[in-house]
């Protein structure tokens, strides 16, 4: 923006110093022939020619041709202008990305701690938060196996490389049950205050037990830091020197394993369930979902959806609405 205003005043600038040129020749042309009409020297035919037609047929596109080139050394100054803006933009844009790069690569090549939680965005089933713990001598084989967040990769890969990745690092999970959740669940609890509180858990135990040599310790933010914090106040077993970023999955290992792991044991959490009930379960929140739990009030009353989901979320009500008791 800033760039394209100082053009448009340099713009505005030649325009004004060739329309004062222009101002000034016509004035000087006005003397002269002040000048030419008032003295005795220039004969008859001298000022009859001042005013003759073709005077003006010959001097006037010569004065157009000079104000057109004058205007095209302006525009093409202003072209350059932008030209040198954009340049300017482009390498400002370049530098950008690659101090991004290495901010990114800064927590990528390096010894962390993350933590990650999957379920919290279905109906059915647990949440479960994992925080892990990965060297600088894992990440060539985490890279290879393909560790990157979850949601980017299938189920049948999750459930091939996570044990892999379980043998491989430290970690700690805990899993919510939907009876436990819906307990906890309040005006007072929302979602947000149960994920900063078993993301804290299983931090500090991951930390305390193990006592990893970390350079950082990464959550993916899903609230600000003083809000995070003020979560977890009257909980006296805090881990503090956290760094939160968005999309952490994608530029940390640890967070990238922990939302792997996550996965990985709430789809044997949502398998347990689904074998339990007898009726296969469907992941997510949408109108799927609600024919699932309509079935699941119809074969087993309503009660049983505080046991198998999470109560506060829309679908209970389109569930119980289509239902009649």
């Amino acid at each position: 923006m800033a760039g394209n205003k100082e053009g448009t005043i340099l713009y505005k600038k030649v325009l004004k110093v060739i329309f004062t040129l222009l101002s000034i020749g016509m004035m000087l042309c006005g003397i002269v022939g002040l000048a030419v009409f008032s003295s005795d020297k220039y004969s008859q035919y001298e000022k009859n020619l001042l005013t003759s037609p073709d005077f003006y047929v010959f001097f006037l596109p010569i004065g157009l041709v000079v104000f057109f080139i004058a205007q095209h050394k302006a525009i093409i100054a202003f072209g350059k202008e932008q030209f040198q803006i954009r340049q300017n933009r482009s390498l400002e844009r370049m530098i950008e990305k690659k101090k991004k790069e290495e901010q990114d690569q800064k927590y990528h090549n390096c010894n962390s701690v993350g933590s990650d939680e999957v379920g919290t965005g279905d109906y059915f089933g647990p949440i479960v938060v994992t925080a892990s713990y990965v060297t600088r001598g894992d990440v060539k084989f985490l890279e290879e196996l393909g560790v990157c967040d979850s949601k980017k990769i299938n189920d049948e890969k999750i459930l091939k490389i996570a044990p892999q990745i379980a043998k491989r690092v430290k970690y700690r999970s805990l899993i919510l049950s939907n009876l436990e959740y819906n307990t906890k669940y309040t005006k007072d609890i929302n979602m947000n205050k149960i994920k900063s509180i078993m993301h804290n858990k299983v931090l500090y135990q991951l930390v305390h037990e193990e006592q990893p040599e970390y350079d950082y310790i990464i959550v993916d933010e899903f609230a600000r830091e003083a809000r995070y914090y003020g979560y977890l106040t009257g909980i006296n077993d805090v881990q503090r020197d956290i760094t939160f970023m968005t999309k952490a999955e994608d530029k940390n290992l640890a967070v990238a394993c922990s939302s792997i792991i996550s996965r990985y044991i709430f789809l044997k959490e949502f398998d347990k369930l689904s074998d339990s009930l007898g009726i296969p379960l469907v992941k997510g929140a949408g109108s799927e979902v609600d024919k699932i739990g309509e079935e699941v009030v119809e074969k087993y009353g309503k009660e049983k959806l505080k046991e198998i989901a999470k109560l506060n979320f829309a679908n209970t009500k389109r569930i119980l609405h289509t239902m009649i008791f």
